[in-house]
């Protein structure tokens, strides 16, 4: 072999060896909470696509709604000795003891979409997040202006108790409403995030409100669970979006369907993309690091009718929902 040769291969070696370190070498274990709603399904779905743009290893554990399964997932992660973890917690409280097993393991990790207890702040690197206190007032505050003065008996759907989400839409939509002694919510009741149960809920707010000839509005705390309403009101011989105002929170592509057919009214996004922020808060961790922000928060969007709705289904039918 001639010197040039032999030189070539040695700069091929050193290079390669250098490789490990770069961002597109780690593996990060993602403890998902499942697939309650369209919109998780869209944040699973573009957490693969932007993990693959990185080139990351990325293993992903479906929780089916459970936390001992998130825990034992987080577990499993910490015995493969990943580079990171990232978690969406089912609900917000019960992290201690796993989360220290990360820390001593000197694995950081990552809240997407939902936050954890406070006491358990120091034991994760970042949050990716939105302002679900924001996204419940800017549900409450769209309803507030467009009801006016005239009384509105309002029925809510929240999310799965003890999620942080559900905690803080429910807080910022009252926030939002207690300003107007003319709106009031008459029935509050978890539907789970899902459709099935937000049907199943709204058929006896119905049932218990004269047929809902007493109800001016709906607010779920996601759109799946609206979606689901929205069959119940139909099945009960109600017009949807006209009889009963409809406003609910993610932005998932059904409910812009509805919006188009004049069967819903409005929805605040919740952006799927909480993986890109989070994984170039990581890259940078790992590669400079660059402690990122406690919180990241996400951009939120209040969409109506007004929106060319059939366009934005359109646009957003891909995403995995």
């Amino acid at each position: 072999m001639t010197f040039k040769a032999l030189s070539a291969v040695s700069a091929t070696v050193a290079l390669l060896l250098a490789l490990p370190a770069q961002a597109g070498q780690l593996t990060i274990g993602f403890s998902q909470i499942g697939s309650e709603s369209g919109w998780r399904a869209a944040e699973t779905s573009v957490s693969k696509q932007e993990a693959a743009k990185r080139k990351v290893n990325f293993k992903i554990a479906d929780a089916q709604q459970k936390q001992e399964n998130q825990i034992k997932a987080i577990r499993s992660f910490i015995a493969q000795n990943v580079d990171a973890i990232f978690l969406a917690p089912v609900v917000s409280t019960g992290w201690d003891s796993v989360l220290k097993e990360a820390k001593e393991a000197k694995i950081p990790v990552v809240l997407l979409d939902r936050d954890i207890d406070p006491s358990g702040k120091d034991l994760y690197l970042t949050a990716v997040t939105s302002d679900s206190v924001h996204e419940g007032e800017v549900a409450g505050g769209w309803l507030a202006k467009t009801v006016g003065s005239k009384p509105c008996n309002i029925v809510e759907l929240q999310g799965t108790v003890g999620a942080s989400v559900a905690t803080n839409r429910k807080k910022g939509f009252d926030t939002a409403i207690a300003k107007h002694a003319n709106l009031k919510v008459v029935r509050s009741q978890t539907g789970d995030f899902t459709r099935a149960k937000g049907k199943e809920v709204m058929e006896s707010f119905i049932k218990a409100e004269g047929g809902g000839k007493s109800i001016c509005a709906v607010y779920a705390h996601n759109d799946d669970m609206m979606v689901g309403a929205i069959q119940a009101m139909k099945e009960a011989g109600l017009k949807p979006g006209k009889d009963i105002l409809t406003v609910s929170i993610d932005a998932v592509p059904d409910i812009f369907k509805a919006m188009a057919a004049g069967e819903a009214n409005a929805t605040v996004e919740l952006t799927p993309n909480m993986a890109g922020p989070a994984l170039d808060a990581i890259a940078a961790f790992k590669d400079k690091g660059t402690v990122p922000p406690k919180w990241i928060q996400t951009e939120s969007k209040l969409y109506t009718a007004a929106d060319d709705p059939q366009k934005i289904y359109d646009s957003k039918k891909g995403l995995g929902y």
